[in-house]
């Protein structure tokens, strides 16, 4: 690693790294500050973060910020809280990850889905379990103290992962000069029961100012479906997870 992470310095690449627990992310870091501190800065002059992070702990967090890295967490605890609880117990569950600390203490922090292998991509039972701190199963994970307002959700799914792709200029916000990007949904997210959350879903997709998606009233509008690839792929013969 101290190899490859001097290579990427060298050059002014940015990195990522996959890690889930906080021992590893602990270990990981002590490369990265002494690969830093070897090339006088340059590692960490790049923008770096760290994938999913669901049992980091405060001091790598604040080695994190120490860095100038951010956080980019997945919903995996959605669809596997109950075995994360029946491994680790449900006090480890509360803080995992500990999402609203890592706001709190100012580090960059982007939200995603890591469908498809691991999880759904569809964003909105992630959303509702950064809310209700839930799995889809229902059973309750977070903590109060670790759970998402609907805004501060949304901001992670929006301009947190904008900053993750170094996009921020260009992406994840409404306004003049950003790419038009947006959605019109079955309901709305803000003020619809916490329980539907994780069933909303997109009514009119328009991305860089282009329909891709319209149902409903605006069936009309969506463009030919492209054929199903690859050709045995289940979803060609159930549908997706989006059919109730």
């Amino acid at each position: 690693m101290e190899k490859i992470l001097t290579l990427h310095a060298d050059n002014g690449w940015p990195f990522r790294i996959h890690a889930t627990y906080g021992e590893t992310i602990a270990h990981i870091l002590d490369v990265i500050e002494a690969v830093d501190k070897a090339t006088n800065g340059q590692l960490t002059a790049n923008r770096w973060l760290f994938d999913h992070a669901e049992t980091v702990k405060e001091a790598e967090l604040k080695r994190i910020k120490a860095l100038n890295g951010g956080i980019a967490i997945q919903a995996r605890m959605a669809y596997a809280g109950e075995y994360f609880v029946d491994r680790y117990g449900a006090e480890k569950a509360k803080q995992a990850p500990p999402v609203k600390k890592m706001l709190d203490m100012g580090i960059p922090v982007g939200a995603g889905t890591d469908g498809t292998r691991v999880a759904s991509y569809n964003p909105w039972p992630a959303l509702y379990w950064l809310v209700s701190g839930k799995t889809v199963g229902g059973l309750q994970l977070a903590e109060p103290a670790n759970q998402l307002s609907r805004g501060e959700a949304l901001h992670l799914y929006t301009q947190g992962s904008a900053w993750m792709s170094k996009e921020e200029a260009v992406k994840g916000t409404l306004e003049e000069g950003m790419y038009a990007d947006f959605i019109i949904l079955s309901d709305d997210y803000f003020t619809v029961p916490e329980q539907q959350i994780k069933s909303l879903q997109s009514v009119l997709t328009v991305v860089n100012g282009k329909v891709v998606y319209g149902s409903d009233e605006y069936a009309h509008l969506n463009p030919p479906i492209p054929a199903v690839t690859p050709d045995w792929s289940p979803v060609k013969y159930y549908g997706g997870y989006q059919s109730q």
